[in-house]
């Protein structure tokens, strides 16, 4: 087995994707971009969006650390936008492109219309909320495009099947769509619900940090593959896993905590990094099975196409939103937050992705009659269109939209004084208890290490309320910046002692590594807020 083209593709996602954090472009336009150009390259091999490889084994991953990543709270007081986009949304979108794609392109069956309108239903939310972030939109925004991109997968996958099925000739009716799709999603969330207590309970018993960020990284595919073996919703399952999972990460040990956060950091950032690429690099494939269309004739088509997925989504973006707050005060009051400003964005932020391409790829090349299926080669075109499409029109033209609609962001001055407050409560219980434990006999200490347990509490304390506060004339750091350079300037200069000392064989390098990662423990506390960026 050749793995040079796989080293390739990551290496070169990888250092693209990097790039992209120093200019203005998100991450996946320009992966997409450079995939694009990487196509038609000499001595580029063909890299071919595998659906056996992407869907079991790329999807997973990616959901589970969306899913760690999100809040359980903030997504089930959104439980109603977030299910009318992920499910009723996803199935609109289905039926208006398959019937656009029906009166559009002549001799088009209409069974495999609607297996197209169910392959490019699903936006792909990845570069949509990495956008909100960076810009700072509201948060309640970004909770429903993430929530969205969590379920969506799932009813696109059954409604492509359901939707196939008619199309091969399996003889598939509305009836029997509504119970697979019924039996997918009940099931998904079942096996999620069964397998969530234990799996978390293992987590806790095992004492081993790898051993605990091993299971953490099987945890999504035994999730997947439990669901699917079952032929219920992988996705779903997935999901629900991986949001108890970080719903109550707090249970488990702080080492494991520091871990697990830099490995699915890692992967996602290889995974998403790779699939984009991916996309673009299915160019030259997907050009080459067009040929028995004319040029005009397949553009005209993408454009129709990708007019109807934009369209779709704000016919039912804007009703889903107003109709319910028309009917109910109750809704009025809970979603005082909504505007016709964001809801322009979330209609906006409509990005297809890697799994639109992928369910396209899976598209069988024959029937049940052994006949070609109706025009497949055209359907990946149209999808690959679609996909590059929304990521190039509405990902570059999202930044300057949200900012020309100048949304209310967040405001940091406000995070902080909340963040403060709650860490004045933490302090004070924790001092309580610290007066408790040091009155027991057992717990004596030195006056200068008591001392130094109660410095540490009221520093940490003081830290968050010293952001709030006048920054240097000089330098613009808060007190809290400059304690922060100040420890790091110090541990820098304790690091190099430490490294002479190993290199003139005073200490072996057992002992470097054991100091240095007290070291480095200490500087991961000091800079705790860069860490997390």
């Amino acid at each position: 087995m050749d793995v040079m083209p796989l080293l390739v593709l990551v290496a070169g996602s990888a250092a693209v994707a990097g790039a992209a954090r120093r200019t203005p472009v998100s991450a996946p336009l320009l992966l997409v971009a450079a995939g694009l150009a990487a196509s038609y390259l000499p001595g580029v091999p063909d890299y071919t969006l595998d659906p056996d490889i992407v869907l079991p084994l790329v999807l997973p991953p990616l959901l589970h650390t969306a899913a760690l990543d999100s809040s359980y709270l903030d997504l089930r007081a959104n439980a109603r936008p977030v299910a009318l986009l992920s499910v009723g949304y996803v199935l609109f979108a289905a039926l208006a492109v398959g019937c656009t794609a029906f009166l559009v392109v002549p001799g088009l069956p209409l069974t495999a219309a609607l297996v197209l309108g169910a392959v490019v239903a699903p936006p792909d939310a990845v570069a949509a909320t990495a956008i909100a972030r960076r810009l700072g939109l509201p948060s309640r925004i970004t909770t429903i495009l993430q929530g969205e991109s969590l379920v969506n997968d799932a009813t696109a996958i059954t409604a492509y099947k359901v939707a196939l099925a008619a199309a091969v000739g399996e003889g598939a009716t509305w009836a029997g769509g509504m119970r697979e799709f019924a039996v997918a999603a009940l099931g998904g969330v079942g096996v999620g619900l069964v397998l969530m207590v234990p799996l978390h309970w293992l987590r806790k018993r095992l004492r081993d940090p790898l051993l605990q960020n091993t299971l953490s990284l099987l945890i999504p595919f035994v999730a997947y593959t439990a669901a699917e073996q079952v032929e219920a919703s992988g996705v779903l399952a997935v999901v629900v896993v991986g949001l108890y999972l970080g719903h109550r990460s707090w249970q488990v040990d702080f080492a494991t905590r520091l871990q697990e956060a830099a490995v699915w950091k890692m992967v996602a950032f290889v995974l998403e990094s790779a699939v984009f690429a991916l996309i673009g690099l299915q160019l030259r494939l997907v050009i080459g099975g067009v040929g028995e269309y004319g040029s005009g004739e397949a553009a005209w088509y993408a454009l129709a196409v990708f007019l109807a997925v934009v369209v779709a989504r704000f016919l039912w973006v804007y009703p889903a939103t107003f109709l319910p707050r028309l009917l109910s005060a109750r809704i009025r009051e809970r979603e005082r937050e909504t505007t016709a400003r964001g809801t322009f964005v979330v209609g906006w932020a409509g990005m297809r992705g890697v799994v639109s391409l992928a369910i396209a790829f899976s598209i069988p090349v024959t029937t049940h009659d052994g006949s070609a299926f109706p025009a497949r080669d055209l359907v990946l075109f149209l999808t690959f269109t679609t996909v590059i499409g929304t990521l190039v029109v509405q990902g570059l033209t999202l930044p300057p939209l949200i900012r020309a609609l100048r949304l209310p962001g967040r405001d940091p001055r406000s995070a902080t004084l909340a963040e403060a407050q709650a860490q004045s409560e933490a302090s004070a219980a924790a001092e309580r208890r610290l007066d408790e434990l040091l009155a027991d006999d057992r717990n004596a200490l030195p006056q200068p290490l008591a001392d130094r347990l109660r410095a540490v509490l009221e520093r940490r304390r003081n830290a968050v309320w010293e952001r709030l506060g006048a920054v240097h004339e000089t330098t613009g750091e808060s007190a809290d910046d400059t304690y922060r350079r100040l420890t790091r300037e110090v541990i820098e200069a304790e690091r190099e002692v430490f490294v002479s000392l190993r290199d003139a064989r005073r200490i072996d390098d057992e002992m470097l590594r054991t100091l240095l990662r007290r070291l480095d423990l200490e500087e991961a506390a000091a800079y705790r807020e860069e860490a997390t960026e």
